[in-house]
């Protein structure tokens, strides 16, 4: 998608979360995802959540080593992060993301 004539983007974030059942990691990671998304891309993003402990093809697919792992597919670049996404500075920097 283009940017608005207003300068503001349209387009879209797109995650996918790759968790394993309810670990405290996990749900580490997605409150601390969900809360990043809500405050800095407000009604801008898709978030996926993948629990490969069920889905164990997606993990085969994307790759997956580790978990949690975060993968940002929009905008270009694609981004990996893996871990409970409790440093929100880093994560916002390595997603460019604007605070």
């Amino acid at each position: 998608m283009e940017d608005s004539s207003d300068g503001t983007s349209t387009t879209k974030h797109k995650f996918t979360l790759f968790v394993s059942g309810m670990s405290v990691k996990s749900g580490h990671a997605i409150e601390n995802i969900r809360k990043i998304c809500d405050t800095h891309l407000t009604n801008n993003y898709e978030l996926e959540i993948v629990d490969i402990s069920r889905d164990k093809e997606q993990a085969v697919i994307h790759q997956i080593v580790a978990i949690p792992t975060l993968i940002k597919t929009q905008p270009e670049p694609k981004r990996i992060i893996l871990g409970d996404l409790s440093d929100k500075e880093k994560v916002l920097y390595i997603l460019n993301i604007s605070e």
